[in-house]
């Protein structure tokens, strides 16, 4: 097969309407307790809790986390005047298809990646030490 690990994608395609990033939290592999780690990088995994800004997305689809690999915790942009969230797009984005069968029915689902985030419209704010992580990594 010609597509294999994460297929980029641009920001713009994920969330024509825009996102809000509410926080960042490490990601803890649940058996070892310790960061879990990205497997192309090697570096430690960061959650972005985003909410979308689609009108039309309901349930699951409204509040999705991005992972970002980086050696220490990714920046949030800074508060917009008179916005109760964060406005944030994301650079290199990437999906990840996976098998969810957590649930009654296996089901396709997607991992949402990037390489840094940033203010709509502003500066760059890659996360530190991730040169050519790319938004690639497996997990």
């Amino acid at each position: 097969m010609a597509i294999q690990g994460a297929i980029p994608v641009e920001f713009g395609t994920v969330f024509p309407h825009g996102a809000f990033a509410l926080g960042v939290e490490a990601i803890t592999d649940f058996e070892t307790k310790r960061p879990q780690l990205d497997k192309n990088t090697g570096l430690p995994l960061w959650a972005v809790d985003v909410i979308d800004a689609d009108p039309e997305a309901r349930g699951k689809a409204k509040s999705v986390k991005v992972k970002i690999p980086a050696q220490v915790c990714p920046v949030l942009p800074e508060e917009a005047a008179g916005l109760p969230f964060r406005p944030v797009e994301f650079e290199d984005m990437a999906v990840m298809p996976y098998v969810d069968d957590n649930g009654r029915r296996p089901r396709v689902a997607y991992s949402l990646r990037a390489r840094g985030m940033k203010a709509p419209g502003g500066g760059a704010r890659k996360a530190p030490a991730s040169a050519g992580a790319g938004a690639k990594g497996g997990e």
